[in-house]
């Protein structure tokens, strides 16, 4: 079974995607973490944003495992886990662009959708619904306002030792959507047929439940 969870930056997808592999042994299959794997081997190497041949080399080369036999994901680069590396400021600022390349696109879509094979799984990302996996399921856009997402990325950083302003998040939050709003390939778009939840007003809980019983109903 396919759930695929899409949204903008910050509107909870992660932290929904992971309730909902402990609460229903799902896997979660974190598509951002597979672009920011990408984005950090780009930063490694010193490779300019404007190499586009050369990011297609490193998308083709590269191997990139997500653990989700633990409580925490672990991913995995080149079997070296960099979880905590590819959420640093550097990394989220190159991960648009480079994501944006459309031979990129394709190699990526290929990894995760041989990630998720033959499993149950709850993927988010921005267009999930609409290119990875049209044919997914359950498809839900989860969404919420510029400020909430900032706030909780913001906490998200302090909690990870990432130091960065409020307001320097709440500037990314509203790059990035214009960025993956905007795209050439892979726009964030909700799907036809998705389920909108506005998780502005919603605490953790109340969305996990809303989905897990989107879920239940669809089984039943």
């Amino acid at each position: 079974m396919i759930v695929a969870v899409d949204g903008p930056a910050g509107s909870g997808k992660g932290t929904i995607a992971k309730r909902i592999k402990k609460d229903l042994g799902f896997m979660n299959l974190d598509t951002g973490a597979v672009y920011r794997c990408l984005a950090l081997e780009i930063l490694r190497k010193k490779i300019p944003l404007e190499n586009e041949r050369e990011i297609i080399k490193i998308a083709d080369e590269i191997n990139i495992e997500i653990d989700s036999l633990g409580e925490k994901d672990v991913i995995l680069l080149n079997e070296e886990d960099v979880s905590k590396e590819i959420r640093n400021k550097e990394v989220t600022s190159i991960v648009s662009p480079a994501s944006s390349i459309p031979a990129v696109r394709e190699i990526m879509v290929e990894v995760q959708r041989k990630m998720a094979k033959g499993k149950d799984v709850i993927i988010e990302g921005r267009d999930i619904g609409t290119v990875v996996f049209p044919n997914a399921d359950i498809k839900i856009y989860l969404d919420a306002s510029e400020e909430i997402r900032a706030k909780r990325r913001y906490e998200e950083n302090i909690q990870n030792n990432i130091i960065t302003t409020y307001e320097e998040v709440l500037e990314n939050v509203k790059l990035r959507d214009y960025n993956d709003i905007h795209r050439k390939v892979g726009a964030l778009k909700k799907a036809d047929d998705a389920i909108l939840i506005d998780s502005t007003n919603l605490t953790i809980d109340e969305v996990v439940n809303k989905i897990k019983k989107i879920i239940k109903d669809y089984k039943n």
